[in-house]
C-alpha cells in the first residue's frame, strides 16, 4: 500500500496498468504512454489496411482518428486532458470568428499563452507533485498544430500569391476546416501524444487518399516540366524503411540503453560539489560529454516510435529516391546518424527534433522582420517551458550559432585542398560540435538557475567566451543585401517544386 502512494506510481490517468508499473519499477505515466504508443502502432496498420481511403470515407477516417486520439489522452491524463480540449476548442472558435487578417496572431498568443500558463502552474504551483501529471507534451504538440494551421490559413485567405514564398504557396489553405477536420488534425492518434506536427494540407491529403499520388505527381511535374504522373503502387506498410522489424529493434535498443547506461550516468553529478572540487577540468568535461550523450536515447525511443506509427498508417511518404525506392521521411523527427556524426552546430539542429525546427521556421524565422535568430530561439525556449534552464540553453545558442557561421565561412575552405586535411577538419569539428552541444544543453537538463551556474563556473564559461570572441572577431564589417538574400535562401532545403531525384524531405530548417 505504501508503494502505491509513491509519486512515481500515481497519475491522473488510468490505473489499469498499476501492477505492471509496480512490477517493472517504472512510473505509471510512462507505462501508460508506452502502452498507448504500442497500441497506436498496431492501430495504424489496421487504419491503413482496413480503413484505407478506398474502403472508408474521409469522414469515417477523421472520426476514428479523433476518437482513438481522444481515448489516448483520457487514458494517459484523465481529467487533465480537458486542458488540451479547451485549447483546441477556443482556438477553433478564434479561427472561425476572428478577423482573418489577425487570426494567426490571435491563435499564436492564445496557444502559447495557455501553454505557458499550464507549464507555470505545474512547475511552480503544484511543483510537479501528484496529481500534476505531465500533460505538457501533448499540449505542446497541439500548440504547434494550431499555430501552423492558423498561419497557413492566413497565407491562403489574406495574402496575395506574390507575397508568399514557393513553400508557403504550396501549403496555404484557402478555406477554414470543418470542426471534424480540425479535431482530427489536432487530436488524431498518430501524433497526439508525442507528435510530430505536420502541415494541415499534407494531413488532409493523407486522410482523403491523395497523399502519395499528389507527391508523385509533383515529382513528375517538376522533372518533366508539366503536370505528369508517375505510376507506382501504393508502398506497403510492411516494407517501408522506418517501420516493422528494423524500427522496433532500434526502439528496443534505445530503451535498453536508457535502462542500462543512462541511469548509471546521472546528469546531476555534473554539479555535485564533491565531484566538481575533486576532479580536474578534463575529467569533468569528459563526464559531461558522456552523461549528455546518454540522455539522448529516451528521445530517440519516443520519436522513432512516433515515426513508425505515422508510417504504418501510410502517412509520411515524401517521394521516390534515385533508386526508385519510396522515402518515408516527410514528417520524420530525427536523424540519429546525422545527430551523432554532426560536424557543425547547424547540422546537429537540422537533424534533432526536425519538425519543431520546421515549425519555428514557419511561424517565426521566415516572418520576423528583424532579429530573426534571437526571436526564434526565444520562442523555442518559451514553447519548451518556464524553467530557467531552457532560456539559458537557447540564449546561449544565439552567439554559438553566429560564431559557428563565421568560423565555417572563414576557416573551412583552407582544409579542402586534400583528403587528409578535410578528414582532420571533420574530426576536429565533430569533437567541437559535440562538446559545444553538451555545454549548451546542460542547463536544459538541469532546469534551475543555481545548478546551471555551478556547471558554467566549473567549465569556466569557456564556450560563452570562445563563441562571443569568435563572433566579434570574424563577423564581416559589411554585409551586402545580396549576401543577406543568399543567406536567407539557404535556410530552406530543397524547394518542393525543384526537380530532384530524392524528395525525401523538403522541409526547410533554421540556419
Amino acid at each position: 500500500r505504501g508503494r502505491m502512494s509513491e509519486p512515481a506510481f500515481n497519475t491522473t490517468g488510468s490505473l489499469l496498468l498499476l501492477p505492471v508499473s509496480q512490477s517493472l519499477g517504472f512510473p505509471l505515466d510512462q507505462v501508460n504512454f508506452v502502452t498507448c504508443q504500442l497500441f497506436a502502432l498496431a492501430a495504424a496498420f489496421w487504419f491503413r489496411l482496413y480503413l484505407s481511403p478506398s474502403r472508408a470515407s474521409p469522414r469515417v477516417r477523421h472520426a476514428v482518428a479523433t476518437t482513438i486520439g481522444s481515448a489516448f489522452l483520457i487514458f494517459c491524463f484523465g481529467w487533465y486532458s480537458a486542458h488540451i480540449l479547451v485549447l483546441v476548442t477556443v482556438c477553433y472558435l478564434i479561427m472561425v470568428f476572428a478577423d482573418i487578417a489577425n487570426v494567426h496572431k490571435y491563435s499564436l498568443v492564445t496557444a502559447m499563452g495557455y501553454l505557458t500558463a499550464c507549464q507555470a502552474c505545474r512547475a511552480y504551483i503544484f511543483n510537479y507533485a501528484v496529481p500534476s501529471t505531465d500533460f505538457s507534451g501533448p499540449l505542446m504538440i497541439v500548440a504547434q498544430k494550431i499555430t501552423t494551421l492558423a498561419f497557413q490559413l492566413h497565407d491562403g485567405m489574406c495574402k496575395k500569391p506574390d507575397q508568399l514564398t514557393p513553400e508557403q504557396k504550396l501549403l496555404a489553405i484557402n478555406a477554414r476546416p470543418s470542426p471534424l477536420q480540425y479535431l482530427s488534425y489536432t487530436l488524431n492518434f498518430l501524433s497526439v501524444l508525442v507528435g510530430p506536427c505536420s502541415n494541415y494540407r499534407d494531413y488532409l491529403d493523407f486522410i482523403e487518399g491523395r497523399h502519395i499520388s499528389r507527391r508523385l505527381r509533383r515529382l513528375s511535374g517538376a522533372c518533366n516540366g508539366h503536370n505528369g504522373h508517375i505510376t507506382a503502387p501504393d508502398p506497403s506498410p510492411l516494407v517501408t524503411p522506418a517501420e516493422a522489424p528494423a524500427c522496433l529493434v532500434l526502439v528496443l535498443g534505445c530503451m535498453l540503453f536508457f535502462l542500462v547506461v543512462t541511469r548509471s550516468l546521472p546528469i546531476r553529478l555534473n554539479v555535485e560539489p564533491d565531484f566538481v572540487s575533486q576532479n580536474s577540468f578534463l575529467v569533468r568535461l569528459t563526464y559531461a560529454f558522456f552523461s549528455v550523450q546518454a540522455a539522448r536515447p529516451k528521445f530517440y525511443f519516443a520519436w522513432t516510435l512516433a515515426d513508425a506509427v505515422n508510417n504504418a498508417a501510410g502517412y509520411g511518404f515524401s517521394g521516390m529516391d534515385g533508386n526508385g525506392k519510396a522515402s518515408w521521411d516527410l514528417i520524420g523527427n530525427l536523424n540519429i546518424l546525422g545527430i551523432e556524426t554532426a560536424t557543425s552546430f547547424k547540422t546537429f539542429i537540422d537533424n534533432w527534433n526536425i519538425q519543431t525546427a520546421v515549425w519555428l521556421k514557419t511561424v517565426c524565422y521566415d516572418r520576423a522582420p528583424r532579429h530573426r535568430l534571437a526571436l526564434t530561439f526565444i520562442l523555442s525556449a518559451l514553447w519548451h517551458g518556464v524553467f530557467p534552464g531552457y532560456y539559458f540553453t537557447f540564449i546561449t545558442a544565439i552567439p554559438i550559432t553566429i560564431a559557428a557561421r563565421a568560423i565555417r565561412k572563414s576557416v573551412r575552405h583552407h582544409f579542402l585542398s586534400s583528403r587528409g586535411l578535410k578528414l582532420g577538419y571533420d574530426v576536429l569539428t565533430w569533437a567541437a560540435t559535440q562538446l559545444t552541444i553538451c555545454y549548451t544543453v546542460m542547463p536544459f537538463l538541469l532546469l534551475s538557475v543555481e545548478p546551471t551556474f555551478i556547471y558554467y563556473r566549473s567549465m569556466y564559461f569557456h564556450v560563452h567566451v570562445i563563441s562571443i570572441l569568435a563572433a566579434v572577431a570574424l563577423q564581416p564589417k559589411h554585409k551586402s543585401r545580396e549576401t543577406r538574400t543568399s543567406s536567407s535562401s539557404s535556410l530552406s532545403s530543397v524547394s518542393p517544386v525543384q526537380c530532384q531525384p530524392d524528395l525525401s524531405n523538403n522541409n526547410g530548417k533554421i540556419d
